[in-house]
């Protein structure tokens, strides 16, 4: 508000100091001017152009700034093709020359600012074509004489207009007469430093909400007198008076502001200039009976006259009754009490003094300020010991305050402070920004109004104990950047008041799950540096509807999209600052990633459907086993690895016992119960009975009487060069030449199948088998078989073709055991016999075949003969 005023009062005057440049997003640099690709504003500021750069111009272009350049001439052709301008400046340049025609083709020109050049005379007939000129600023040129030609009162829609220079000696009472029937927002008239002259009546004509007085009256200071008295009777927003005294301090003793009584103003300024107790004096009293109810001294060099003596008697300041007293930039604090007293402020509503650099607050002063209602003594020097003073009396000070204002200060003690405002009844805002303050050390046993309900403290260093320090009946607290890293929850279970918290650019680390803030409305945690934030930490929060929480080095996860997503879709809490300001910081691969664009999979957040999906998948996972252990049957492979597990491992005792031996038979036949008469009287007598007989193996007559079944499968099977399969439907029915075909397959366990000889007795379909005979269903389609044919004058050929398969007969080592041995102890051998229809018979080979000597079975009494039943030798 401060600047905003200032710079208002500055351009009424035309002391535009910092110009800003026209911008825009998209500009083209074809020439010395950035011209926006709407083709609506040029941008040619300080460019050192020396002439208009017209031919750079589009006809389009509605607002151009020539300011700050080297200027010396307007001439007609430079903006005749810009019949769309609207705003025109060309501020301190050198310009001495406006062509009359200059602006003939601008008829829609509303803004023209020429301040601060050198035209010797105002271009009154250039300005005639512009009929809507709403603003007009032509002070600081080098004019004599401020008089406006008739033309200008056909200016009717003129609203500001600012005129004047240095050389403008004084003012003519027909100066302004154009102006008479025009209604302006804003007047400025700068003079030169040596006023000669002043015509009562000159400012007669003028109608204005602001005027303004660039002038100064050392030489001539009854000439305010007059100024004064043509103001009477109007009515004023603003009135300003810039350098009243520019070079001297006013010692004369005429009242020369007896006339502001008469005037009407919402408030006056004095902007720079010299003042002394007497010009101060003059003014305050004159103003005590004004209407004027708002008072500005700013950038005023103030000092007590050489002769000044305190008489010891009361001020003369007693009944100064204005809304607003701002004391700005005022170079010398003895302003405060000009006369030695502060009575002059007891009337005040809103003291304002800033930038005048006081340290200390005399004791007296507090009781004087019996009406001030906002106290802003914000940028000074005020320390704790200085501003709260123990031998002053605060009981009964400062009964109206409900603002107090102390930010931009030197304090470092939250206690002082709230010992100096726990007297003051009616406070209810206090500000101590931008301070020293919140040392656990310095903060401790504060005693607070109970009616403050706005504290704000931002820009200080707290600590977090601190925290407990501060009142707990407010409404809103400002704790913004001050460096908290984290949160003490027992203040906050105080404040149950608390509405809006603001702990913007602060260090804190987490947010505390379960926050209890049953009151809390708004929220900002913006610019911290914690990565985690969950529904669970507002939910007790049942008020909240505002909450700023970006700029902060979040970990994408799905507890933060799950709470985003919750925010944003059921729209109870508003994240002002979504999106932009949410980004992921981690992990790497989402670094700077809008949190807005980070969707992670609905099963990777919802545990629940994590859980439905893992328990779903195990079953199908187990149903799936189970078919595929049923329809391959698994469990019949599991049984057999099983045993041959066990056999494996009574042969590797064995083998250490050194029971070990090299290829026993030629052969291991495998065939099944119903094929047994085929392999009798047809297989072995064929390659038993030659001159080179081969040594075979079969289950009837080889199998070690006494040992476990299995064990003699395997045995057999592994002390055999070759394994001769007799297929037959029979055999696949058979779950013995299950087994001996299985472990057939782990002999040849990753080698060729050269080992093993498949006879085929009778046709088998390969596709019929049953699944688990995958092995046998590849070799029948893969190997080479022999085929037992039916006609007799074939076989023949079938026998050449399996001695050419086993190859020729070698000697072999002899069984540990004869085969009478092996089997004239089975009467006394009990072992698990197979199903009946599979069991075997054991019997010797044709005696017409073999010279071997038949076997000859015991038959005792039933019991005896459960306990001597015949070996189960691969029942088939």
């Amino acid at each position: 508000m401060i600047w905003k005023l200032v710079h208002f009062s500055a351009l009424l005057l035309g002391a535009l100091t910092s110009p800003t440049p026209s911008s825009a997003p998209n500009t083209t640099d074809e020439g010395p001017c950035l011209i926006d690709n709407s083709g609506h504003t040029a941008d040619c500021l300080g460019k050192q152009l020396e002439s208009v750069p017209w031919r750079q111009f589009p006809s389009t272009l509605e607002e151009i700034d020539l300011s700050y350049n080297k200027l010396q001439a307007i001439h007609a052709d430079d903006f005749l093709h810009l019949p769309q301008l609207h705003i025109l400046k060309l501020q301190f340049n050198n310009i001495s020359y406006i062509d009359n025609d200059a602006f003939k083709n601008n008829r829609l020109l509303e803004h023209l600012n020429i301040f601060n050049n050198s035209l010797q005379e105002i271009p009154a007939t250039a300005l005639i074509p512009l009929v809507n000129l709403k603003e007009l600023y032509m002070s600081n040129n080098l004019y004599k004489h401020a008089t406006l030609a008739d033309s200008f009162s056909k200016f009717a829609k003129l609203q500001v207009l600012s005129m004047g220079g240095p050389l403008v000696m004084g003012l003519k009472k027909a100066d302004f007469q154009p102006l008479r029937n025009t209604r302006l927002q804003g007047f400025a008239i700068k003079c030169s430093s040596n006023l000669s002259y002043y015509e009562p009546g000159s400012l007669e004509a003028i109608q204005t909400n602001q005027m303004g007085f660039d002038m100064a009256i050392d030489q001539l200071p009854n000439a305010l007198l007059h100024m004064l008295r043509d103001l009477a009777n109007k009515t004023f927003g603003v009135i300003q008076f810039r350098n009243l005294f520019e070079f001297t301090y006013y010692t004369g003793e005429e009242d020369i502001f007896q006339g502001l009584q008469d005037v009407t103003a919402g408030q006056v300024i004095f902007h720079r200039g010299k003042f002394n107790e007497n010009l101060l004096r003059m003014t305050l009293m004159n103003l005590q009976i004004a209407p004027i109810k708002r008072l500005r001294l700013q950038y005023i060099d103030f000092a007590r006259s050489p002769t000044f003596v305190d008489s010891g008697a009361g001020s003369s300041i007693t009944d100064l009754a204005l809304d607003n007293l701002d004391l700005w930039y005022i170079s010398n604090p003895d302003v405060l009490r000009f006369d030695w007293r502060f009575t002059w402020l007891n009337k005040i509503k809103k003291l304002s003094i800033q930038y005048v650099y006081f340290n200390s607050v005399p004791c007296d002063s507090w009781i004087e300020m019996v009406g001030v209602q906002l106290l802003d003594v914000s940028n000074n020097r005020l320390e704790n010991e200085y501003i709260f003073n123990q031998r002053c009396q605060y009981k009964g000070a400062m009964p109206n305050l409900h603002t107090f204002n102390m930010n931009n200060n030197d304090l470092t003690s939250l206690k002082d402070v709230s010992s100096l405002t726990r007297e003051f009844q009616q406070l209810q805002v206090l500000d101590v920004s931008n301070n020293k303050l919140g040392s656990a050390k310095n903060s401790r046993d504060c005693v607070w109004q109970k009616n403050i309900n706005r504290f704000i403290a931002h820009h200080n260093q707290f600590e977090s104990e601190a925290l407990r320090c501060l009142p707990t009946t407010v409404h809103y607290l400002d704790l913004s950047y001050c460096e908290l890293d984290q949160l003490d929850m027992t203040y906050f279970e105080k404040a149950t008041s608390l509405k809006e918290l603001l702990l913007s650019g602060n260090k804190i680390k987490f947010i505390p799950s379960k926050w209890q803030s049953p009151s809390m409305q708004s929220l900002a945690l913006d610019g911290n540096s914690f990565g985690l934030i969950s529904k669970e930490s507002f939910q007790d929060m049942p008020q909240l509807s505002r909450l700023r929480a970006g700029n902060n080095p979040y970990h994408c996860t799905c507890e933060l999209h799950a709470f985003v997503e919750d925010t944003v879709s059921k729209g109870k809490v508003n994240l002002t600052d979504w999106p932009w300001n949410f980004r992921c910081y981690h992990p790497e691969a989402f670094l700077n990633t809008f949190i807005s664009k980070y969707l992670p999979s609905r099963v990777a957040c919802d545990i629940r459907l994590v859980i439905i999906i893992s328990v779903a998948t195990t079953a199908a996972v187990i149903l799936i086993l189970m078919m595929i252990c049923y329809i391959f049957d698994l469990p019949w492979y599991t049984k057999a690895t099983y045993q041959i597990i066990r056999a494996k491992y009574r042969a590797h005792k064995e083998k250490l016992a050194g029971e070990v031996g090299t290829f026993t038979y030629h052969a291991f036949i495998s065939y099944s119960h119903s094929d047994a008469d085929w392999v009798r009287d047809q297989l072995l007598p064929c390659l038993e009975n030659n001159r080179n007989p081969y040594r075979l193996c079969i289950h009837e007559r080889d199998f070690m009487p006494g040992r476990w079944i299995i064990d003699n499968i395997i045995d057999n099977i592994e002390n055999s060069r070759k394994v001769i399969f007799v297929l037959s439907r029979h055999f696949v029915n058979s779950e013995w030449c299950n087994y001996e075909l299985y472990f057939a397959q782990q002999r040849a366990m990753g080698k060729t199948f050269s080992d093993v000889i498949l006879v085929v007795k009778e046709p088998i379909d390969p596709s019929s088998l049953p699944s688990k005979y995958c092995k046998l269903k590849k070799m029948l389609s893969t190997k080479t078989y022999l085929e037992w044919p039916q006609q007799v004058n074939q076989q023949a050929f079938f026998w050449s073709q399996l001695k050419s398969v086993l190859g020729k007969p070698t000697m072999t080592r002899e069984g540990a055991h004869s085969i009478k041995s092996r089997t004239s102890s089975v009467g006394a051998i009990s072992v698990i016999a197979p199903p009946v229809e599979d069991r075997p018979e054991i019997a010797a080979p044709n005696a017409d075949k073999e010279e071997e000597p038949n076997i000859e079975i015991i038959k005792e009494d039933n019991d005896e003969q459960l306990n001597r039943r015949q070996i189960p030798l691969a029942a088939f």
